[in-house]
């Protein structure tokens, strides 16, 4: 007989599988099991944006539409971001994704080619190693540190930089470390784009997600005229829309022509009734999302006090986003024997550092876009955990 494994090219057998994934999978078999795993909003979509999807079905918009998105959609993003960026923005600059997964697909696809370099931070969203090695490139890790902030340097990007980087890829607000790169920082990099010539893919899916007096810079702001950049956004956790998947590219418009024609060969297009919930997303009152990100502050708070009063377990107050990165290396176990234990003996489902990365070892990612109550509960078997080691 045939090996039928023989029938499966090397890039699929060796794709790197999420340790996220895994033990989202794991903690099913744990069904009582307190969840601080899956970074998803507990809020509904607002009413508005409901609404207008409904409005968009009932209209019969439910055929195929221009590969790039609605003209009304892509005007809308370029609208918003002319404003945020107090640049140019035009929908020739604007791109329409199933969400921000294939806003980086096309992104990697438009800018990367086989054997060339990417760099990542580490810890990093473990996606983008997927991503890379789909394209039969090559993930080069910078290390990313608690002393530093959990934030990207310039002179570590600088010193991971070769004559085969393609790209860099960031992530500022950070998943999974609630960390803004430093404005000064980014300019460097865009600097060292410009004399290296590689693109800057700037992951900034969390970028109204904020908290107290921290401020929070595009790679498209640092400087008038930079173009070496595609900034991915997405509709999922601004709005409370992730299984919507509406996401976007924003980028040069000479970049832009490329990713519907690859679009085509994958998803064709978005539906037309969720862009139209999207553009009520954009267009409509943002009340709801200051009212959302309201609520995650004063979860953080919640939870970085609690962790911080356990013996053993401690955490950086996080910035923005909705993720707390926990240090639990004085409990002397890896972070997924943590995790495993933590499940298995108290009912507690988190995501242990080293899926994010090597240099993710000796953390845990905590979810705080659960309501206070789990959050207490979290903290009570997190107690009970400590108190039994």
């Amino acid at each position: 007989m045939t090996d039928p494994y023989r029938r499966i090219s090397p890039m699929a057998q060796t794709y790197p599988a999420s340790d996220i994934r895994k033990m989202f999978n794991i903690a099913l078999n744990y069904p009582e099991a307190v969840k601080l795993t899956v970074g998803e909003p507990d809020f509904p979509t607002p009413e508005h944006i409901k609404q207008a999807g409904i409005r968009a079905i009932e209209n019969d918009e439910t055929k195929y539409v221009a590969n790039a998105g609605l003209p009304d959609l892509r005007a809308a993003i370029a609208g918003k971001y002319s404003v945020r960026w107090d640049r140019e923005v035009t929908a020739d600059n604007v791109m329409i994704t199933f969400g921000a997964m294939e806003a980086l697909t096309l992104s990697l696809d438009t800018t990367v080619s086989p054997g060339q370099e990417v760099i990542i931070a580490d810890p990093s969203f473990p996606n983008y190693l997927g991503q890379i090695h789909r394209l039969g490139a090559i993930a080069v890790p910078v290390p990313v540190t608690e002393e530093s902030g959990f934030k990207v340097h310039a002179d570590d990007v600088r010193a991971a930089v070769t004559k085969k980087t393609a790209a860099i890829i960031i992530n500022s607000p950070s998943n999974p470390l609630g960390s803004i790169i430093d404005r000064e920082d980014l300019g460097q990099i865009a600097d060292l784009a410009d004399e290296f010539g590689f693109t800057i893919i700037s992951d900034e899916v969390y970028d109204e997600i904020v908290f107290d007096d921290a401020t929070f810079t595009s790679i498209a702001e640092v400087r008038p005229g930079f173009d070496r950049f595609l900034v991915v956004g997405s509709f999922s956790k601004t709005y409370a829309m992730t299984g919507w998947r509406c996401g976007f590219v924003i980028g040069p418009a000479a970049f832009i022509p490329p990713m519907p024609l690859l679009q085509e060969g994958l998803t064709s297009s978005l539906p037309a009734f969720v862009q139209e919930a999207a553009i009520a997303a954009v267009t409509g009152p943002q009340s709801v999302v200051a009212e959302m990100v309201s609520s995650y502050a004063q979860r953080r708070d919640l939870i970085v006090d609690r962790v911080n009063a356990i013996d053993g377990i401690s955490v950086l107050r996080p910035e923005a986003t909705f993720y707390a990165f926990a240090n639990v290396k004085d409990w002397g176990m890896t972070s997924w024997e943590v995790a495993t234990a933590l499940l298995e003996r108290h009912g507690l489902a988190t995501i242990p550092g080293s899926a994010f990365g090597p240099a993710g070892e000796g953390y845990l990612r905590l979810t705080f876009a659960v309501s206070p109550e789990t959050i207490e509960e979290a903290c009570r078997r997190l107690e009970a955990f400590a108190a039994t080691r």
